[in-house]
Formats: C-alpha cells, structure tokens, sequence
C-alpha cells in the first residue's frame, strides 16, 4: 500500500486522529497494532482495517468514526476516478444549496440502470464502491466559490436519484426471487440505498482530505462518540441515542451504592458457630464467626435542576431517575428553578418517560421568578419534605451550582448532607468554568462531594468510583 517510511507516517497520523475523535487510545495499544501490521498482509485493506479495530477499538459504540478515520488514512484509491467528461454537470455554492440545472448526460439512463443492478446486489462486491468512485467524479464536483472548485455528495445522489429506482427495483427482486416477502425485500433496498450513499460520501470526503490534508477533514466529519458527548449541547438525535445507555448504567449505581451501604457494617456475632470452631482449641474463641449482614436495596432521593440553562442535562438525568427507580427500594424525585417540588408521581410505573418530562413545566410548581435560587430551594425542600433524607438515603444533587448571586444556604445542604448516609452532585459545566461568574461550585463542593459530569463517559466513571 505505501512505502515503510510513510506506513510508520500514517500509522501515527491515524492513532493520533483517534485519540483527537475521542477514542481512548493508550500508547501501549498503539504499539500493539504497529506489532499487528508485521503479521499481516498488508495488500489486505480489510485485513489491515480488522487488525487496527481489534487492537484498537474497545466498545461498539466507537467504531463508526474508527471507520470514517481508516478510510482516510488507509483510502481505496489514491487520486480520482472519472467517468465520462471532465468537466461536472452541476454548480452550487455549498452541500445542500442550490443546484444550477444543467442538461442531463445522454449517458444518464444508462447509468441508473447500472446503479439499479448493483443496489439488488450485494454491498460488499467490489464493483459497488468502484461505482460510487466514478459517479463522485462524474458529478460530485462543483464550483463552491468563484474559482474554486470542491467534492460534494449532494450533486451525485441528486443526478442519479436511487430513492426513484425503489418501485423498479421492488418488482425485479419480487419477479426473480419467487415468495420472497415485499417488507424483506424493502429493506434489504433500503439497506442498500445506505450503503451507496455512504459509499458516496466516503469517496467525496477522501478527496477532499487529499485536496485539503488528512487532519483538517478528520475534525471536521468525526462525531465524537455518543459517550463523549457533552449533555448541554446534546442534539435531539445525539439525546435519543444516549438514551440507550441509561439503563445499565442505573443498574451500576444501584449496585454500587448497594456495597457503599454495606461496606464497613459486620453483622452480629455467631454464637453458636463461634463456639462450635472453638471446640478443635481446647475452647478458647481464637476465631469468631459473624452472620452476614442481612442484604437491602437502599433509597435514592435526587433533586434535580430543571431550568434552561441544563435543559438537556435534566432531561438525560430525569431518564436516568426513572431508571432508577426499578433498582432501588424507593426512589423520590424533585425537580427546582427557584422552588422545588416532588416530582416522583410522573414517574409511576407504566408512566411515558419522555410524556412525564414534557409535562413536567406545566404541572410542578417550581418557578417563582425564573431564575435559578439554590439557596431557596434547600431551604424550602427541608421545610416542605422533612422526611424526604433519612440515614438509609442516597442523595443526589444535579446542576450547575449556578444560584444568580443569591445567598446559598450552606447551612440548611450541610443539615441535608448530614442527616443523609451519602450525598453525591453532579455538575454537568467544564471544572474550568466553576466559581466563574454567579457560580458557587467550591462552596457547595466543601458540604457536598461535587463531580464533572458532562457526559456519559464522565458519569460511568463516577460511578465506578463509588465502588471504591
């Protein structure tokens, strides 16, 4: 594939550009897939591909931009591939924007009658992705500024238009594959259809990091992973996918906070066990035996921020309280702005989740004014649910510490702390950016154990250290 000289170049290159996606990388495991390269055949793009992720790749969740990465470093092809004329069939000014009509290529028809055969065929043959190369240079180039020109997806997929074959397509397979069921069918061309899109835009972004340089595009079209991504700019497709992983992580708080409540209790003295060992030392107790203490699932009562600076925060922890609930003995929550109110009964069993945090605004009573007031709401949570802490709860705070310059009430969470068997708050802001502006991180951080978690990788690892 390349010389030695630049495979070492481009192994860095690519272990680096993992690292700066967010995949962790340590240099031990770098060195183990440099020692995988001198055992395979290197003329073997996916073998080279499948020795790299098994080296390199730890969760599935990573490897999406571990693809998109290899892809760069370790292209296909080097250089273009061009069907027909040189020059492109289509203008524009960026990915997505208009389009200048041009006549269609007599050779058109032609074409989608090509991509039609190989979207009923299998993905993986090779001619699949050839295609794809040559229609990216047929029609992927367009002007994007006066007298520049650059690669986009948009054009090829806008000429060739495979979402238009689907009828064509559905009547050949059902006619050649006799009883073949229509929704099989419809998926496997939906499958397809992807496939060639992603091919498309593959080829489009090894272009332009062969016009531009490797690194710039790899930070530009490498999401970071899902575990990596930072609560308060979560988008709505990034919020559905961490949903998936609230629930083991529910599951690993629960038993985590299940050993911190048993660690350090012996149960009673084993009388009888005691005095039955001491028999074989002429019945003197050297050993003593202890029942096991008796198992319990403890409870969990979390106040939760539920203002519009940490929006997408309190959504994702809300999903995470009602996860909750099914792993602890009770489970009590409460939702504040600048007063707080139990919030616990939207989250019964059988209730819609995403329903319950919808109607969350609209039935607790938890704004007064509109701006957030920590010290408010400890002082009227400790006046409205005395009962709420109590030795056998967990208690968990989370949001910002961000109380727009009112007073903070350390007394009243100190009480709060106190009368707790453990109290735990999860700030979802950068370290860096506590005690700035009306933050009151540290103060709160000296009555109550204060940990970054600005998304799930941080949260997981919060979690693993109550283990400890």
């Amino acid at each position: 594939m390349t010389t030695p000289a630049s495979l070492v170049d481009r192994h860095v290159g690519f272990v680096h550009a993992l690292r700066e996606a967010g995949l962790p990388v340590s240099p031990a495991e770098g060195l183990d897939a440099a020692h995988a390269l001198m055992v395979v055949d290197l003329t073997e793009r996916e073998t080279l591909r499948e020795a790299y992720a098994a080296t390199l790749v730890k969760r599935p969740a990573h490897r999406p931009g571990f693809d998109l990465l290899f892809d760069l470093w370790f292209p296909p092809v080097i250089g273009g591939t061009q069907e027909g004329p040189e020059e492109s069939t289509a203008e524009g000014t960026a990915e997505g924007a208009a389009v200048v009509e041009t006549a269609a290529p007599p050779e058109l028809p032609e074409l989608r009658e090509r991509l039609a055969e190989l979207l009923m065929g299998d993905p993986a043959d090779p001619a699949f992705r050839e295609f794809a190369r040559a229609m990216v240079g047929r029609f992927g180039q367009v002007q994007a500024a006066p007298g520049r020109q650059s690669w986009f997806s948009f054009p090829v997929l806008r000429a060739l238009s495979p979402e238009t074959l689907v009828a064509r397509m559905l009547t050949a397979m059902l006619d050649e594959r006799g009883g073949l069921p229509e929704k099989v069918a419809r998926r496997q061309i939906a499958r397809t259809i992807e496939a060639f899109t992603e091919a498309v835009a593959s080829d489009v972004r090894r272009r332009i990091a062969e016009e531009s340089g490797i690194e710039k595009i790899a930070r530009s079209a490498v999401r970071p992973p899902i575990d990596q991504v930072d609560f308060l700019r979560a988008s709505k497709e990034e919020l559905a996918r961490l949903r998936r992983e609230v629930y083991p992580l529910a599951r690993r708080l629960a038993t985590r906070l299940s050993i911190r409540q048993k660690r350090g209790r012996r149960g009673r003295l084993d009388f009888r066990r005691t005095v039955r060992a001491s028999l074989s030392t002429g019945g003197v107790p050297l050993t003593t035996h202890l029942r096991p203490p008796r198992p319990h699932r403890p409870e969990l009562v979390v106040l939760c921020d539920a203002s519009d600076s940490v929006s997408t925060f309190s959504h994702f922890t809300l999903l995470l309280t009602f996860a909750l609930r099914e792993q602890f003995t009770k489970v009590r929550a409460f939702a504040f702005v600048d007063t707080v109110d139990e919030i616990t009964d939207l989250f019964a069993p059988g209730a819609d989740v995403l329903d319950a945090i919808a109607r969350l605004t609209e039935t607790a009573d938890i704004v007064r004014f509109g701006r957030t007031d920590y010290g408010h709401v400890f002082e009227r949570f400790a006046e409205r649910f005395p009962d709420a802490v109590g030795p056998r709860t967990s208690l968990l705070i989370l949001g910002d510490a961000r109380s727009n310059y009112q007073v903070p009430a350390l007394g009243t969470l100190k009480r709060l702390a106190g009368q707790a068997r453990h109290a735990y708050w999860l700030n979802p802001e950068p370290r860096a950016r506590w005690d700035t502006g009306d933050s009151i991180a540290t103060p709160y951080g000296s009555v109550v154990s204060m940990h970054e978690c600005r998304n799930v990788a941080q949260l997981a690892a919060f979690v693993e250290t109550l283990a400890s």
